[in-house]
Parts: structure tokens; C-alpha cells; sequence
């Protein structure tokens, strides 16, 4: 369908590498297009569904999103209430996303909505919907703490008819889907911070061993110094994780624990590093100037977006059978 044919950790060794981009929004906006709106597609859409969607994503010719975020439910994947009712061979979809990554500008949608009065896990389904279509509403580009070269948006449906055929894999089937799909994003996500850490600690090396405070550069103090040696073997620690659970999916293996791990991890680690380093930039860590303040801005989201940190830990639990059965 266009792609190299390789498996996942090339798509993380490209992702740690986009970290290299001096803003975190960049490649999250390739991350949604290359490896969260498209592996549910991949691994269970039809031939004709992959030739019309992810023939042109993965060339560049569409832009993809991903639409399953609520205002009223936005860890909460079980929770969503847009519907996609079946009527004849088309689903009439009503409700409306939001925090939408490229939905200004996206060009389909793998959309998840309840589409029949089920189980919360098994009434939801995954489908490919074309936004240009009658009834899609892009309400506004959300404005944002960090991220703000991103495009995030709200979006509201209403009577939107979308052929059924649009449908990746079998009905009922989104919500297990959606979970895989989480784990590629992410994964993707933690690479991507990994690279962007080394950097702020880096230029907070440089930026400490010039500027002189009591007569010394504040590099030379203990506490300064140290610091930073802390900060960079966590990072390494981290790197360590994400490339553990990188070989046990590729093999084929569950990894949802660990991609859990790896992804509180980043969230709570980005949040330690930016504040750490900006710290020791003084007032002109506080300015629009240096690239520490935006990472402290942009980076938050990994605590937020993709799962917050509570979901994680909740999802570690689950798997560590140390929460009470019910």
C-alpha cells in the first residue's frame, strides 16, 4: 500500500529522531498520520478501505486524524456518546470530538462511535469517514498552553451519512482496536520526548557553564551538576523501557504493561526535566526566547494526551492484579 514494509521500530527509531525538531507539535502531527490513525486500518480494513485511505496517507497526498476524544470523555474511552446508526447500507452519525490533532486541515477520520446499544466495550466501532462530507463541523482551532504550531480542533457531527463499507474490521470491535492503537501512539510518543530531553539538558549544560552567578558558573555547583547527571540517567533509563517493549511488540507480544510504564514515565519525566533545567536558566528560562520554555509548555501534554497519567497507572494495576476483583 506505499509503505517500506518494515516493522515497528523503525517507526520509533524515525520518531526518536523527529525529536530533534525544536517543537514537540511537529511531530506529534506526523506520529497521528504515520502510526495513530492508521494501525487499526492497516491491521483489520478491507483491501478497498486501505486502497481509498491509507494509500494516499502514507504517500502524503491525505491528511489523517484521529476522533476519539470527547468534552465528556477524553481518558474515558468507554464513555464516548457519538453514535453511528445503521440505516440501510449507510451509518448517520451524530455527536461531536474534541482536542482533534489536524482535524482543521485532515482529509478523513478514523472515527470511533457507539453503533448499536451494547456493552461499553463492545458496542463501539472504528470507521473511516471522509470530512468533506454534508453535517461535519469544524467549530474552532483550539488555542493552547503548549503545542501552538498544532492544529487542534473541535468537531461536531450531525446527520452524517457515511457508506458502511467504511466500517474497519468487524462491528462491535473498536474499542479492542482502538486499545492496540493506543499503544503505538504511545510509544511513538515516548520516542519522540526521549531525543527532546537530551537536548534541554544539553543546551542546559552550555547555558549553565557560561552564566556566572557569585563570581562562578553555576554549573560548578554540586547541586547543579548533579542534578543534571540524575536527570540524564533517567532519561537513559527510560530509552531502556521504551526499546524493551519495542522488541516484545515487534515479537508479537501484549505490551500493554510496559507501554503503560513507558508512557507515565515520559509524562512525569518531561514534566521533571523542563522544570529542573528551566530552573537553573533563571528569569531567562522564563522567557518566549529559549528553547526550555517551550518544552516545558509543549511536553506537558504527554502527562494529558493519549491517556492521562491516572489512566496509566490504572492500566498497570490492572495488569499487576493488585486492584480488587469485582
Amino acid at each position: 500500500y506505499g509503505g517500506m514494509g518494515l516493522d515497528f521500530s523503525y517507526s520509533i527509531a524515525v520518531a526518536e529522531e523527529l525529536g530533534n525538531i525544536r517543537c514537540a507539535g511537529v511531530p506529534m502531527a506526523i506520529g497521528v498520520q504515520a502510526g495513530m490513525a492508521t494501525p487499526a486500518l492497516t491491521r483489520f480494513g478491507s483491501h478497498e478501505l486501505k486502497k481509498q485511505f491509507l494509500v494516499p496517507t502514507i504517500a502524503g497526498d491525505f491528511v489523517a486524524c484521529l476522533g476519539i476524544s470527547e468534552a465528556g470523555a477524553g481518558s474515558d474511552v468507554a464513555n464516548i456518546k457519538t453514535t453511528a446508526v445503521r440505516k440501510g447500507d449507510e451509518y448517520v452519525i451524530n455527536g461531536g470530538k474534541m482536542w482533534i490533532t489536524s482535524g482543521s486541515q485532515a482529509d478523513w477520520m478514523c472515527l470511533l462511535a457507539n453503533t448499536s446499544e451494547g456493552p461499553p466495550h463492545r458496542n463501539k466501532s472504528l470507521i473511516c469517514l471522509p470530512m468533506n462530507l454534508p453535517g461535519i463541523h469544524v467549530a474552532k482551532k483550539i488555542d493552547k498552553l503548549g503545542m501552538r504550531s498544532s492544529d487542534t480542533a473541535q468537531i461536531f457531527f450531525e446527520d452524517v451519512r457515511v457508506p458502511c463499507k467504511n466500517l474497519i474490521g468487524e462491528e462491535g470491535k473498536g474499542f479492542t482496536y482502538q486499545m492496540l492503537q493506543f499503544q503505538e501512539e504511545r510509544l511513538w510518543g515516548v520516542a519522540t520526548a526521549l531525543t527532546s530531553l537530551e537536548t534541554i539538558i544539553q543546551e542546559t549544560i552550555e547555558y549553565t557553564r557560561q552564566r556566572k552567578v557569585f563570581g562562578q558558573p553555576v554549573l560548578h555547583n554540586q547541586t547543579v551538576h548533579f542534578r543534571l547527571a540524575e536527570l540524564a540517567t533517567e532519561v537513559e533509563l527510560l530509552r531502556s523501557l521504551l526499546h524493551r517493549a519495542v522488541a516484545f511488540y515487534i515479537e508479537g507480544n501484549d505490551v500493554t504493561k510496559l507501554a503503560s510504564m513507558a508512557k507515565l514515565k515520559a509524562g512525569r519525566l518531561t514534566r521533571e526535566v523542563t522544570d529542573s533545567c528551566l530552573q537553573f536558566w533563571g528569569g531567562m528560562g522564563f522567557t518566549s526566547e529559549v528553547l526550555v520554555s517551550r518544552f516545558y509548555r509543549d511536553l506537558r501534554l504527554i502527562s494529558i494526551g493519549g491517556g492521562t497519567d491516572e489512566t496509566m497507572l490504572s492500566i498497570i494495576c490492572k495488569y499487576m492484579e493488585i486492584l480488587p476483583r469485582k
